[in-house]
């Protein structure tokens, strides 16, 4: 069946996905997602194991069909092409190497299976392997590689067909953590050089908030929040969204009197300027780690009484686990330099401006 242009959609997105769903017998795994990807963009899909990530990017990819909704790929339906014909390519989380073939020879074959020339099948091996430092160890093969190498190789064979769109299905996974973070330095590199549309697909919020232009945070095969990685983080809409993305202190209450969350078994806890709810409103302030200050003698205007519970030193940075007077445990997150200013079972003084809080009402 021939692809069919879309008549009603003009795209503005490389990608655009509309109303799609999917169930595995009883389960929906994705459930009503609607997204648009621009071209050139670096985009994560970030979720717990089992929110329907993978199901999603193996939906754009082919390799399952929507039950409901449609998927757009630079105007163009896909839901009747098979993947071999999507302008699209997928770099599994196992790598996928051909073990009996070199380096340059799982490069080359996907370019080979569409009967490319020799000559210019030859120069764009010689190109990939260049763009992911790998021009050094085109005889080698699979298992005379490291987890990073072998890494780099499967990139330079998703890339080497030119797709519109690459998914990437937890690419750093792996890896060691030291290696995570020089891969992915890499990864942004080459997709800023080659400008080629990035979609991946990744359970560690380090790594979509340090790689990604733009994230949808995912939980039980819906789309619960899109937007840059500081508006994920500095802002999220739902207490899910503010537990998964990075630690955070959680106030729970309601809406009190003086703009002020009136939390159970605490003392009120004043809400951000910005806070416009009704008295009574069920609501949860969240405060990053980061944003605490802790002080010795008490500050002027709010502060709450704490004991340091444990300081744990993490090299430039240090975490600090207090427990206030009335019971409830926080974490303050700060430079060694300043946390070697404290003691542990020693009383503190715990403040923080109150903008730097974000109420959530779901």
């Amino acid at each position: 069946m021939e692809p069919r242009q879309i008549g009603l959609l003009t795209p503005v997105a490389l990608l655009e996905i509309n109303n799609v769903s999917k169930r595995f017998a009883a389960v929906p795994a994705v459930h009503d997602v609607s997204l648009s990807v621009a071209s050139g963009e670096f985009f994560a899909l970030l979720g717990p194991s089992g929110c329907g990530k993978t199901t999603l990017l193996r939906l754009i990819a082919g390799f399952e069909m929507p039950d409901t909704g449609h998927i757009v790929i630079d105007g163009v339906e896909m839901n009747a092409v098979p993947p071999y014909r999507r302008p699209v390519n997928m770099m599994f989380q196992s790598y996928a190497l051909f073990p009996h073939l070199d380096v340059a020879g799982n490069v080359a074959f996907g370019l080979k299976q569409e009967g490319m020339e020799r000559r210019r099948r030859d120069a764009r091996v010689a190109e990939m392997l260049a763009l992911v430092q790998m021009q050094d160890y085109a005889r080698r093969r699979p298992h005379e590689l490291s987890g990073g190498q072998r890494q780099r190789v499967a990139l330079a064979r998703a890339l080497a067909k030119m797709p519109k769109l690459l998914l990437l299905d937890e690419p750093l996974a792996a890896l060691d953590r030291k290696l995570r973070e020089e891969t992915r330095l890499e990864l942004t590199g080459i997709q800023q050089r080659i400008g080629t549309t990035f979609i991946v697909v990744t359970h560690d919020q380090e790594e979509a908030l340090g790689m990604a232009s733009r994230i949808a945070v995912m939980n039980r095969g819906a789309i619960v929040q899109t937007g840059g990685p500081t508006d994920i983080y500095e802002r999220p809409n739902s207490r899910f969204v503010a537990g998964f993305v990075g630690a955070v202190n959680l106030f729970e209450g309601e809406v009190g009197a003086g703009n002020m969350l009136q939390a159970a078994g605490n003392e009120p806890v004043p809400l951000p300027d910005r806070a416009s709810l009704a008295e009574g409103t069920p609501v949860a302030l969240a405060l990053r780690p980061e944003h605490i200050r802790l002080m010795r003698e008490r500050p002027p205007g709010f502060a709450m009484a704490a004991t340091i519970a444990s300081i744990g030193y993490q090299g430039s940075q240090s975490t600090v686990h207090l427990a206030t007077v009335q019971g409830k445990t926080l974490r303050a997150d700060m430079p060694s330099s300043v946390a070697s200013r404290f003691e542990r079972d020693k009383p503190v003084w715990v403040s923080w401006e109150p903008d730097d809080a974000v109420v959530l009402t779901t």
